[in-house]
């Protein structure tokens, strides 16, 4: 209760002395009621006494802001409006807000002027008018490897270029990099052609470093660029990684049994090549080539493969190819200029009725016999075979293979069929001088030769028969040739030895005197040797006569003693 009777005690003594009244409305007071117009004038101002007195005057009108509360003239008296205040020239926006970027048109045909002018490069016309096209062609047009960044950053965004084609333009390790980190963007882009630009292995490893990313660029050419081994090994990376890219191009690239191994541990995981090149390679080893052409014979969607002037030989390598041809979708197979025959050629012939879309078995320049050839067309008889076109340029045929090939052409399911050969091997052998009659010619004119002592080469090869074996030394009879006189050089010597040729040794060479005499004998049969005259009879000899003592005297002599 005491507390209650405080509070109305104090209540009682509070006075109230103003109370405001507020406005609920948000605008400014009248001009009237602003304070800053509120000015208490000095009490003297010598410039108002001068003007009073007419000796000054202010001129144009303009009063100092302190004094143009007292002035009387024309001049506003609130400084504002005689100083209006300076706008906002954007101090604000520039130090609290970042710099508006420039955008730029996606084709890029203002962005790659740009680049080259900051760059100090000279832009290719070429370029920035392809920008609007299908296709850029710049092949042999010895392109800045700077300039490669511009045009790399001109071409992310543009979506109406498909084909970029730098062939022989030599690049180097940024000009790959930033096309590799144009094409993490650009998905428009279809075909790359980068052959002769010798981008080497660091090229490529810059190139595919991110490629996986990309979905849209299906052709790559990376031909004659030096790759090697390692550089193909960045590439099975990427392909390791789901690259998508269908058809590339690894020719003439030095790549062996390192690279073919890496590209099949790469093509075990993602195998969804439709072309490949490997041609003017260095995949003669079995080993890794057998693995890649194996892996690539599960691929359900390869259709082209070259492999072309790698040196292909060995009945392994033809069971590596077998096993490639096993690809269900496989319709061209070139093989051309390797060494394959024999039992490779058989390997491949055994396939080929399991190959149900293949068209096109390039075999040219490959030293395949005629009997390989045969066993080739053989298989064509087949209707389950679909060979359309087999190409076997400079391999001779023999006329078997034609009364074969006319037979296979008059077949209904052959009408279309193309088959290409180098030559025909004919039966006829050509009668010509024998060389056997021309050496002993030779032989017999130069040992006549001689006035004082002509020698009579048959009778000396029958003597040597008659006194040696049938066999003899190559340099005994050449010795022997020698003695008799007559001016036999050695060259008309070792082509008598090689034509009558005995058993060869790796240390020496026997004539085979035998054969030598026989042919001779036909040629000159008027010539022999002269009768041996029989041996002398050996006269008989009378056994030598024992005569016996007398028998009596001796009887007697004994018995007496």
């Amino acid at each position: 209760m005491s507390s209650e009777n405080s509070n109305v005690e104090e209540a009682e003594r509070t006075e109230v002395l103003y109370v405001a009244e507020c406005e609920e409305s948000s605008e400014d007071p009248p001009m009237e009621e602003w304070s800053s117009l509120i000015f208490h004038a000095p009490e003297t101002n010598e410039k108002r006494l001068l003007y009073e007195k007419g000796k000054y005057h202010p001129g144009s009108g303009e009063l100092c802001s302190k004094v143009a509360a007292m002035s009387d003239s024309a001049v506003l008296k609130h400084p504002f409006y005689n100083y209006p205040a300076v706008a906002d020239p954007g101090i604000k926006e520039a130090l609290l807000k970042p710099i508006k970027p420039i955008i730029y048109p996606d084709d890029g045909q203002e962005l790659y002027l740009v680049i080259c002018q900051e760059m100090g490069q000279c832009p290719v016309k070429m370029f920035h008018r392809g920008l609007f096209e299908e296709k850029i062609d710049l092949a042999h047009y010895c392109v800045d490897p700077r300039g490669v960044r511009a045009m790399a950053i001109a071409l992310k965004y543009n979506r109406m270029v498909q084909v970029l084609s730098l062939m022989n333009n030599f690049l180097n390790d940024d000009a790959c990099y930033h096309l590799g980190d144009m094409l993490t963007i650009n998905c428009s882009l279809r075909e790359l052609n980068l052959a002769g630009c010798r981008i080497g292995p660091e090229g490529a490893k810059r190139l595919f470093r991110d490629l996986p990313m990309n979905k849209g660029l299906k052709v790559i050419n990376l031909n004659r660029n030096q790759l090697g081994d390692d550089g193909v090994e960045y590439i099975a990376q990427a392909v390791f990684r789901g690259l998508e890219v269908q058809q590339t191009y690894l020719s003439f690239n030095n790549i062996g049994a390192n690279g073919a191994n890496a590209l099949c541990e790469a093509f075990q995981t993602h195998n969804k090549l439709i072309v490949l090149d490997l041609s003017w390679n260095q995949l003669y080893a079995p080993g890794g080539t057998y693995n890649l052409l194996s892996e690539l014979g599960q691929n359900q969607v390869l259709q082209e493969v070259d492999l072309s002037w790698n040196s292909l030989t060995g009945e392994r390598i033809g069971t590596a190819i077998k096993n490639l041809m096993k690809a269900p979708n496989l319709k061209y197979l070139n093989l051309s200029n390797n060494k394959l025959f024999g039992a490779a050629i058989v390997k491949i012939g055994s396939i080929l009725t399991r190959a149900k879309q293949l068209i096109t078995l390039d075999l040219s320049f490959n030293p395949l016999s005629p009997k390989d050839a045969h066993r080739i067309l053989e298989k064509m008889e087949v209707a389950t075979v679909k060979l359309q076109n087999v190409f076997m340029e400079n391999v001779f045929v023999d006329g078997n293979f034609l009364l074969l090939l006319q037979k296979v052409k008059a077949l209904k399911f052959r009408k279309n069929f193309v088959l290409t050969y180098g030559g025909v091997i004919s039966n006829f052998v050509p009668i010509g001088p024998d060389i056997r009659d021309v050496l002993l010619n030779r032989a017999d004119n130069l040992a006549k030769k001689p006035k004082k002592c002509k020698v009579d080469i048959a009778l000396v090869t029958l003597q040597m028969l008659k006194d040696n074996n049938i066999m003899m030394d190559a340099n005994e009879f050449s010795r022997a040739l020698k003695n008799t006189g007559a001016p036999f050089d050695d060259d008309l010597i070792n082509q008598i030895i090689n034509v009558f040729i005995g058993v060869v040794t790796p240390k020496s060479k026997t004539i085979n005197l035998k054969l030598l005499a026989d042919y001779m004998m036909r040629k000159w049969p008027e010539r022999k040797l002269p009768p041996t005259p029989p041996p002398e009879p050996v006269p008989a000899v009378e056994p030598p006569t024992v005569v016996e003592p007398p028998k009596g005297n001796n009887d007697k002599k004994g018995k007496k003693k």
